[in-house]
């Protein structure tokens, strides 16, 4: 009995380089995604050093602040992602201890189950078919137990299969945990640098606001440097804008050609059920004429039976068979622009219910006069440092990046050339890309971009024109 549950045992090791493997395909998975993300900021920077090329001011105090604002942004980031997936890893890991203790009951039952049966042979004297043939006993209780023999040979060897896998489950069970804590380990490794980078970004970034506080209390007051702010965000979204419109434009014209193909398609497979139809009818006329040229029969006698008829025989004129060709002009209309059904429906739909970004104080409103500059575009709401910002509506990111004036700066499309933007935050927790719900929770709100105060700068435009939000939202 013992080395059958050591056999069963051995047979049920996997092999051990499985942990390995994981981990290697975690790395790749996360490789994968940097090098995407990594030609998206291509793209994005090629885009900010596009705008940003006429700048005239070199020497804003904001852009010393810019590199350490974005590690801070980056480090939160990091530590937010890693949070949901050591969440994740602990459920897993929740998930696999349950069921290892399922799997090691299941598997002390049959274990006790097959001593049993191995118990009970063995008192039986262990008699072997052979042996119970050579008796010269009963030949009906003979062959009675030789059914009973080989009904307990079948139980005992699905009993030992079912143990085999149970063994084999348990163990890949323990290797699957074993993977999950190592994640577990790795991914609290990372969040203890994060978190050693966050600081001592931190510590950079306030020691510089301490030695341009003077510098930058004057540039903020300067009406070029707000007017350029202006511009350059204005810049941004209208640049942002033409490239949905003509990564639009791609979609639609990939569908159309996708259509014309599937069309030209319905259109050759009609043409050959034509043509298949065709030889089918040619064939039925020559076989008619074939049996046109056959000599008659001779008369049958009256009260002779009527001979079955020719299997053979073709009828003249056939039931008309399921047509299976398709229509020359494919029916199918070609699928509208999904953009606005994938984001929930119209954003203009959403007008008086929208809440705003994030609870504060709303210290400056669309349209106000910002001291001798140009006027708001938007709003500004003062809140605490590392407040939560939720996205409006549903939407993607199409921007998630450092600007100067407006320092970390998410903006979202939601279609229709419909944009929301959120400056000034102390960390940017989503990616160009992402795409967003109602609700989700997509920066932390700050001071970055040499703010003074602490909170969201948040507008609404459409057709790269700002309108003011509080004509959208709920007062509820």
């Amino acid at each position: 009995m013992a080395w059958l549950l050591s056999l069963a045992l051995a047979a049920a090791l996997p092999l051990p380089a499985q942990a390995a493997a994981k981990v290697t395909e975690r790395s790749k998975q996360k490789q994968a995604a940097e090098a995407e993300r990594a030609n998206l900021r291509q793209k994005l920077d090629a885009l900010k050093h596009d705008i940003g090329q006429t700048e005239t001011a070199k020497d804003d105090a904001a852009d010393a602040l810019a590199d350490s604002e974005q590690a801070i942004s980056k480090a939160n980031r990091s530590l937010r992602d890693l949070g949901n997936e050591q969440q994740q890893t602990e459920a897993k890991l929740a998930a696999l201890a349950k069921k290892h203790d399922e799997l090691s009951k299941t598997v002390a039952a049959q274990q006790a189950q097959l001593s049993g049966l191995l118990r009970q042979q063995y008192v039986a004297g262990n008699e072997d078919r052979i042996k119970l043939l050579l008796s010269g006993d009963n030949p009906n209780r003979i062959n009675r137990d030789l059914q009973y023999m080989g009904y307990v040979s079948q139980a005992q060897a699905r009993l030992l299969e079912s143990l085999r896998a149970n063994l084999a489950a348990v163990e890949a069970n323990q290797t699957e945990t074993r993977n999950a804590k190592d994640d577990l380990d790795e991914i609290t490794q990372e969040q203890r640098d994060q978190k050693a980078l966050l600081e001592k970004e931190k510590g950079k970034r306030a020691t510089l606001l301490t030695q341009l506080s003077s510098k930058l209390a004057s540039q903020r007051k300067e009406v070029g440097n707000m007017q350029r702010d202006d511009q350059r965000l204005s810049g941004l979204v209208d640049k942002l804008a033409q490239l949905i419109e003509e990564q639009k434009a791609a979609e639609a014209a990939a569908r159309e050609k996708q259509r014309q193909e599937q069309q030209a398609k319905a259109q050759a497979q009609a043409q050959a059920a034509r043509e298949r139809q065709r030889e089918r009818e040619q064939q039925r006329e020559r076989q008619r004429a074939a049996l046109a040229k056959k000599p008659a029969p001779p008369e049958p006698p009256q009260n002779a039976r009527t001979p079955p008829a020719n299997p053979d025989a073709i009828d003249d004129d056939p039931a008309p068979s399921t047509p299976t060709t398709m229509p020359a002009r494919n029916e199918l209309t070609p699928p509208a622009d999904t953009r606005d059904a994938a984001y929930g429906g119209p954003f203009e739909a959403l007008r008086g219910q929208l809440k705003l970004p994030l609870r504060g104080d709303l210290v400056a409103r669309f349209g106000a006069k910002r001291g001798d500059g140009p006027s708001w575009k938007g709003l500004f709401i003062r809140a605490a440092e590392g407040t939560e910002v939720k996205a409006v509506a549903t939407g993607r990111v199409v921007f998630a990046d450092w600007l100067r004036g407006f320092g970390n700066l998410i903006i979202v499309d939601h279609g229709n050339q419909y944009m929301t933007i959120y400056g000034n935050n102390q960390a940017l927790l989503k990616r160009p890309g992402d795409l967003v719900k109602s609700g989700d929770v997509i920066a932390n709100a700050g001071n970055s971009g040499g703010n003074e105060q602490s909170g969201l700068y948040f507008e609404i435009r459409h057709q790269g024109r700002a309108f003011d939000p509080l004509g959208w939202v709920t007062t509820r």
